[in-house]
């Protein structure tokens, strides 16, 4: 598959049912919390929606041909096809695309979704990022 390719509809399905559950969320809590209560909050507005959703995924990488399972963790993977990170801070770091961007590659996934909700408008906190 090559990066010029288009995305499977299901995932852009999936981040559709991301994005709207996270305005779902925002809308009901508002911009302020921990990242932890929206983490939990949205992972239950997407099972809620039938979505098979998994926290907090061990992701492990190989250096130098040794395999390394610490160190790196998913927000949330949905339907083991499209990550998921979050944040609740004042100002988006270019670091965190490029964390995005490297779980991405690690993974081998295409899509993910940046989603800062310390935000007035939620849709001013989420970046999607195509591998």
């Amino acid at each position: 598959m090559d990066k010029f390719d288009p995305l499977p509809k299901r995932v852009e399905e999936l981040a559709s049912i991301t994005v709207d559950s996270a305005f779902k969320v925002h809308s009901t809590l508002g911009p302020g919390l921990l990242e932890s209560v929206y983490e939990i909050c949205l992972v239950h507005e997407l099972k809620h929606r039938g979505m098979r959703v998994e926290r907090q995924v061990a992701v492990p990488f190989v250096y130098d041909t040794v395999r390394f399972d610490i160190g790196f963790r998913l927000d949330i993977l949905v339907e083991e096809q499209l990550i998921v990170e979050l944040k609740a801070v004042e100002t988006m770091m270019p670091l965190f695309d490029a964390q995005l961007l490297t779980y991405l590659k690690l993974t081998g996934h295409r899509l993910g979704l940046l989603i800062n909700f310390n935000v007035p408008l939620i849709k001013d906190g989420i970046r999607r990022i195509i591998l």
